[in-house]
């Protein structure tokens, strides 16, 4: 009796060692799928790195190797289809040159969507990668913008959501310190504006030519600010003070993310 039972118990066992066996080896088919895609993401990554990094280039910018990754999963039917979910690209240190100014922003994030790219052009370089959708954030450092505005002691920074000025000034004989803010006008084109109009200092003297002469500092140092051209095509549409620095939101349509070959 006891015989029978360990007869009849020997199949099943085989069976589990079968299954567990098929388990595994889709387990390790399924790895090497996953190895494979990702190596297939990190070239094209690479390749798309190199491109952007030329196109910095060509606009006389400068910034530290561009991070490029390729979202959505698996990568290699989005390579099939020629059609990429997202491809994000980040940008640190960029800096270019502005009727003869620095103006820096310690980081770019580029969101391009619906990206089309043929297997040729990633494989050789060649063609174009083509984005339905970029946005873009940027940031401009309140160090960089100061300079522009070219006033000796005054510092930029963000209070309460907004774009706050503090400036020793010469007014009558005193060095008083003028405060205020700063309303933030983008134009159409993505041209983007300061405009300084309610500026106080304590202890300013009550006659109305402490006030003139407040009011005509306000009016020196409301500029249009020269941003350095963005890549992409981006236009800028918002821009927003920020702790770190003036945040640039930015966008455009049908781009090429790459430079054409």
């Amino acid at each position: 009796m006891e015989q029978e039972q360990t007869y009849g118990q020997r199949p099943r066992r085989r069976g589990r060692k079968v299954l567990i066996g098929f388990v595994v080896l889709l387990l390790v088919l399924a790895g090497l799928v996953a190895i494979a895609d990702r190596v297939a993401a990190s070239f094209a990554e690479r390749t798309i790195a190199d491109e952007v990094r030329q196109q910095v280039a060509e606009q006389g910018a400068q910034s530290s190797p561009p991070e490029v990754e390729v979202g959505g999963f698996p990568f290699l039917t989005q390579v099939l289809d020629g059609r990429y979910e997202r491809i994000s690209i980040k940008l640190r240190d960029v800096q270019a040159s502005v009727q003869g100014d620095a103006v820096a922003l310690p980081s770019l994030d580029v969101d391009a969507r619906n990206v089309r790219a043929s297997l040729d052009t990633l494989r050789t370089g060649q063609g174009e990668v083509v984005a339905e959708t970029v946005n873009g954030t940027g940031t401009i450092s309140y160090q960089s913008l100061a300079a522009l505005l070219d006033r000796e002691g005054l510092t930029l920074g963000e209070r309460d959501g907004q774009l706050a000025v503090t400036a020793p000034v010469d007014i009558l004989g005193q060095r008083l310190t003028v405060t205020g803010t700063a309303d933030i006008v983008v134009g159409e084109q993505g041209q983007v504006a300061l405009k300084f109009d309610d500026l106080n200092a304590e202890g300013l003297p009550d006659v109305p030519l402490a006030r003139t002469l407040v009011n005509n500092f306000a009016r020196s140092i409301s500029v249009d600010v020269p941003l350095p051209e963005l890549p992409f095509q981006l236009t800028v549409r918002e821009v927003q003070p920020q702790p770190q620095g003036l945040t640039v939101t930015a966008d455009a349509r049908d781009v090429p993310i790459n430079s054409a070959g």
